[in-house]
């Protein structure tokens, strides 16, 4: 049976793909929110799929071989989105979509790292050529460094003592080490998140710079797109979740002065609307079916000029 990737009828509304268009799936995965997108855009909208993960990009290069006419597909970053665009002529696009999750051939391939059920090398990185990696970060920062990011990235209030097993039975090297280190020092809840989930999930964060690419990104995402483009973001995390918040909100007023200023001094002119002020988040059918999706929220945004 086909995989349907998260939020997929979601993703396609607000896109609102049509025939002829130009559009960028930025974080291509297996290529499902791809397929919708080419075959809404039928018959000769064009597609570019650009993915960190080479692993990824083979296999969307399979399941969309009957559109490979029409397809581009892209070893590298969303955040060099103009570069990208730039090599292959395109100069401005129709929609944009990035799908911040992990995809499930990520999470289920034991040897990437990514998921503490397998017994695997500390990897985690979305680009296999990218030289550091999860193993990197936990045998090779400090104790201040690690409870830091376990902290901010993850929001694990214990992240102190997780910084502490971690300087005090290093090296580490595999997923199941790290796992079960974690699970003696965070005290027991009758919570169904496994007490290393935020933790792998800050690491994560760090080794594959996802917060930071994600802001690069949205200001090279609108310049690109067209008036009446539209931007579509899938975020699982509350931090990203609040970057994409933060910056549609922003883009979508005339003046951002502090309250306090009587009288707008910023010049600044509105360049998007929202499309919904509120996170598009699935339905319970689709979360019974997937429970990944239980956590994601869409957030689009549609430019004027």
């Amino acid at each position: 049976m086909q995989h349907i990737p998260v939020l997929f009828q979601e993703v396609l509304d607000v896109l609102n793909p049509v025939p002829g268009g130009l559009y960028v799936d930025g974080t291509i995965g297996a290529g499902g929110h791809s397929r919708g997108i080419l075959e809404r855009s039928s018959p000769d909208g064009q597609l570019i799929g650009i993915d960190r993960d080479p692993a990824a990009l083979a296999l969307a290069e399979s399941n969309l071989a009957e559109f490979s006419d029409r397809v581009t597909l892209i070893h590298g970053s969303y955040v060099e989105l103009v570069s990208h665009l730039n090599n292959i002529n395109w100069h401005t696009v129709d929609g944009i979509l990035i799908d911040l999750g992990l995809s499930t051939m990520q999470l289920d391939t034991p040897e990437r790292g990514f998921s503490f059920r397998f017994d695997a090398p500390l990897d985690m990185r979305f680009d296999p050529d990218q030289s550091f990696s999860a193993a990197d970060l936990v045998n090779e920062y400090t104790r201040e460094e690690l409870a830091e990011i376990i902290f901010t990235y993850g929001e694990e209030k214990f992240s102190r003592r997780i910084a502490d097993a971690i300087i005090a039975n290093r090296p580490l090297a595999t997923t199941k080490e790290l796992a079960e280190l974690i699970k003696g020092v965070v005290p027991y809840t009758r919570s169904k998140i496994h007490p290393a989930t935020r933790t792998f999930q800050a690491l994560r964060i760090v080794v594959n710079n996802e917060l930071k690419a994600l802001e690069a990104f949205l200001p090279a995402a609108l310049e690109v797109l067209k008036p009446g483009g539209r931007l579509a973001v899938i975020a699982f995390h509350s931090l990203e979740d609040r970057i994409v918040k933060r910056y549609f909100r922003k883009e979508s007023k005339d003046c951002i002065c502090p309250p306090e200023i009587p009288i707008c001094v910023c010049s600044h002119k509105a360049k998007i609307k929202e499309i919904s002020r509120r996170p598009i988040r699935p339905e319970d059918s689709e979360i019974d079916e997937n429970p990944r999706a239980r956590s994601a929220k869409l957030r689009a945004a549609e430019k004027i000029f």
